[in-house]
């Protein structure tokens, strides 16, 4: 892989992952535009090792609370940071059986340009009409069980190409009533087991055959990756509270006409 090629697929993975625009509709467009090869899976891996280490770093305090307060609630110790790391690890499950149960159908019937065009634009009002609709005042500390299940299978449904996994978890916090960043913030730390999931998968199922080529590429692709997510969170929580969803609602609606199209 030439360095152009790392910095670009290493950049739209860091940004993509966490803002709600579709990472796989942004897979399909670059290779469209550039014309270059699969990047392999070792590749991909690493660029998602970086992401998953971009939201660790960038939520470690939470994470340490969360993480001690969790050990004291096996003792009957709770707390608003053990019952948010329960939220975290309950919320993936929908996602975790969806992915044992489905991914193979969706893998072989659901990876295309239309589908994924069409989700890109369904999502995308979807989450126009979350960001419009009802009074938000609410913090990711105040969600109940039923909606930390709602956000899960939200999760869950993010498995359908051009969905969106942090776009379809911030639409059904904002719909429970959550702020714009409160739906973002546990966004991305319910992203963090399921990421770790989804990689350790497909190192597991693909280790003896996968092709890690130059290990340089692979470093600099997860460093590239996780420095540009880094950024990108920091960044998306501060523009939440001055723009909310509507630039992001604008993008998904434009790229799913450029997906049409294509297809």
């Amino acid at each position: 892989m030439d360095t152009l090629h790392i910095i670009v697929l290493a950049l739209v993975q860091g940004l993509t992952e966490f803002l709600p625009v579709s990472s796989s509709a942004h897979l399909i467009l670059v290779p469209y535009l550039t014309g270059w090869p699969d990047q392999g899976l070792a590749f991909d891996v690493a660029v998602h090792v970086g992401t998953l280490v971009a939201v660790v770093i960038y939520f470690r305090k939470e994470i340490s609370r969360m993480f001690f307060a969790w050990l004291g609630s096996t003792n009957g110790k709770h707390t608003e940071d053990s019952k948010l790391a329960w939220a975290v690890l309950i919320g993936t499950v929908p996602a975790g059986l969806a992915g044992l149960l489905f991914e193979e159908m969706i893998s072989a019937h659901l990876r295309t340009t239309l589908v994924i065009a069409g989700t890109t634009i369904l999502f995308g009002m979807l989450l126009w009409y979350a960001d419009q609709s009802g009074e938000r005042q609410r913090n990711e500390y105040s969600l109940s069980w039923k909606d930390i299940l709602v956000i899960g299978c939200a999760q869950a449904v993010a498995l359908i190409p051009g969905t969106s996994r942090s776009g379809i978890t911030i639409t059904a916090g904002l719909m429970l009533g959550l702020t714009a960043p409160a739906a973002a913030r546990f966004s991305f730390l319910l992203s963090i087991p399921v990421i770790m999931l989804a990689g350790g998968m497909e190192t597991l199922r693909y280790l003896e055959v996968a092709n890690l080529g130059d290990i340089n590429d692979l470093v600099y692709g997860a460093i590239i990756s996780a420095f540009s997510a880094y950024l990108c969170i920091h960044f998306f929580l501060k523009l939440l509270e001055r723009t909310g969803m509507t630039p992001f609602v604008i993008y998904r609606l434009l790229l799913g006409v450029v997906l049409l199209y294509l297809a």
